[in-house]
C-alpha cells in the first residue's frame, strides 16, 4: 500500500466530491482527501435513508465536525423506486444509481467512492452504476485493498475508525426477491443492537429469509450462546407484523448469505 500513490491520484483529480457512507473505506478516503486537497477542493455527501444505520450517519457528522468537512446529507430517493424495493439480484445498482444522481444534482465536481481492490473480486452491481456515472475509485487506482485502507487509517491517526468492522447497508440483510420495507429494516437494526448488547459478538447479521429470521454470529459467539430461548423470544418481540411468527434461528456468519442469484 502506498499512501504516496493515493495522494498522487487525488492530486491529479482537482476539486472532488466524495460519497461518504460512514464505513472505514469512505471515511478514511475523506480524511485523506480533505487533509491533502483542503476544504475548498473537497465536498462530502452522505445519503440518509431507512437502509443506512443511524450510527453511520452519526459517525459521518462527528468526523465532519472534527475535520472541518463541507458535508451535505441527501435523500437519494431509492425508496421511491420499485426496481429497488423489489430487491432483485442487482438491487445495489439502483441504490447507487440514485445516490450518484443525487450527488450530480448537487455538484459538478469529480465524484469519488471508497471502493478498494478487494471489492473488485465480488459481484458488486453498485460498481456498474458508478461506471455509468463516471465515478472514480482512488483506492483501486492506487492499488490499495481493505487491509491497506486500515493501515492508512492507522497512519492518519484515525483511532477506532481503523478497526471499524464492515457493515453493509441494512437492505443487504434481506434475501433476494423479498421486498425491501422500512419497517423490516428498522427491525433488523433493532435485532442487531439487541444481540450486540446481549452477546457482544465480533460479528452479527440479522437476515430476513424466505424460511425465517436467521441471526448470524461469528463462530466463537455462536459457540458461546447459552440463553438461546430467551434471546429468541426477545428477537421475536421486535419483529413487525409482516414477519411475526416466522421462526428465528442462529447460524455461523457467512458474508453475503442473503444474496441469492447469479449475475446475468
Amino acid at each position: 500500500m502506498s499512501q504516496a500513490s493515493l495522494e498522487a491520484v487525488l492530486s491529479s483529480l482537482g476539486p472532488v466530491t466524495l460519497a461518504v457512507s460512514g464505513g472505514v473505506d469512505s471515511m478514511t478516503l475523506a480524511v485523506a482527501a480533505h487533509r491533502l486537497l483542503g476544504a475548498d477542493a473537497t465536498d462530502m455527501v452522505h445519503a440518509v435513508s431507512p437502509a443506512v444505520q443511524p450510527e453511520s450517519t452519526e459517525r459521518v457528522r462527528l468526523w465532519a465536525g472534527r475535520e472541518g468537512w463541507n458535508l451535505r446529507t441527501v435523500d437519494s430517493g431509492e425508496f421511491g423506486d420499485s426496481n429497488y424495493l423489489e430487491n432483485p439480484v442487482n438491487r445495489c445498482f439502483f441504490c447507487k444509481g440514485h445516490l450518484y444522481g443525487a450527488i450530480a444534482a448537487l455538484s459538478r465536481r469529480q465524484v469519488l467512492s471508497g471502493a478498494n481492490l478487494d471489492d473488485l473480486g465480488d459481484y458488486r452491481p453498485g460498481l456498474d452504476a458508478a461506471r455509468a456515472a463516471g465515478v472514480r475509485h482512488p483506492y483501486v487506482e492506487a492499488g490499495i485493498d481493505k487491509a491497506g485502507v486500515r493501515r492508512l487509517a492507522r497512519r492518519l491517526g484515525l483511532g477506532d475508525l481503523a478497526e471499524l468492522p464492515s457493515s453493509p447497508c441494512l437492505s443487504s440483510r434481506v434475501e433476494t426477491s423479498i421486498a425491501i420495507e422500512p419497517m423490516t429494516l428498522a427491525a433488523i437494526h433493532a435485532v442487531e443492537k439487541l444481540v450486540g448488547a446481549t452477546l457482544a459478538p465480533e460479528t452479527v447479521r440479522c437476515r430476513v429469509r424466505h424460511a425465517g429470521i436467521v441471526v448470524e454470529l461469528d463462530p466463537p459467539s455462536l459457540a458461546a450462546l447459552r440463553e438461546g430461548d430467551a434471546l429468541t423470544a426477545a428477537i421475536a418481540s421486535l419483529l413487525p407484523a409482516g414477519l411475526a411468527g416466522k421462526p428465528v434461528r442462529f447460524e455461523a456468519y457467512r458474508m453475503g448469505s442473503a444474496f441469492v442469484g447469479r449475475r446475468a
